[in-house]
């Protein structure tokens, strides 16, 4: 299998030059970074859960994740400032291509009833979110030793600020998009 950062160089960004109409290749859309979020506040008490997690999404991507805590007090929540609420990583280079392509190839088409990733998920400055349901689909993780599926947040971070461009970037890829959705986004 061709390496995902060999096929946009040599394949997408040209492309993407010749079809946007670009004078120079380094003006062509590219992937900056990946973001992987990862909600961990209900596990407050539970060190070794939230250990496990941690390793889990180390393992996804190759990176040792960082802790997110939280800022202030909100009895409402019971939660405490400092308390550890969120697990995320972020990763560029070499390790983003290779989490994307495995993403597109062999992540999402594990989901179950998967039909594509829907064109709607772009914020305005063209990055695409999306939200897998458990971090279970991954390869990586052995599900004997999982207490609980938990959700994860992946933000794809683009250098453009337009959603058709980095739509067309995304597809190009091998970004599975759902059929018949080209006018969304």
């Amino acid at each position: 299998m061709v390496a995902l950062l060999e096929k946009y160089q040599t394949d997408v960004r040209p492309k993407l030059v010749k079809e946007l109409g670009l004078s120079n290749t380094m003006a062509a859309p590219l992937v900056e970074k990946v973001v992987l979020n990862m909600g961990i506040g209900d596990l407050k008490d539970n060190k070794e859960e939230q250990d496990r997690l941690i390793s889990d999404l180390a393992s996804i991507v190759g990176q040792k994740p960082s802790l997110r805590k939280t800022r202030k007090s909100i009895a409402g929540f019971n939660i405490r400032q400092g308390q550890v609420v969120g697990v995320v990583v972020t990763v560029r280079g070499g390790r983003m291509y290779d989490f994307l392509q495995k993403l597109f190839n062999i992540v999402l088409p594990r989901l179950r009833d998967f039909r594509g990733v829907s064109g709607g998920c772009f914020d305005k400055e063209g990055n695409y979110t999306l939200g897998l349901p458990e971090h279970t689909v991954f390869p990586e993780i052995d599900l004997g030793k999982v207490g609980r599926a938990r959700g994860l947040e992946v933000t794809i971070v683009t250098n453009t600020h337009d959603k058709e461009k980095s739509r067309r970037l995304l597809e190009e890829l091998g970004m599975p998009f759902e059929k018949g959705e080209r006018g969304k986004g």
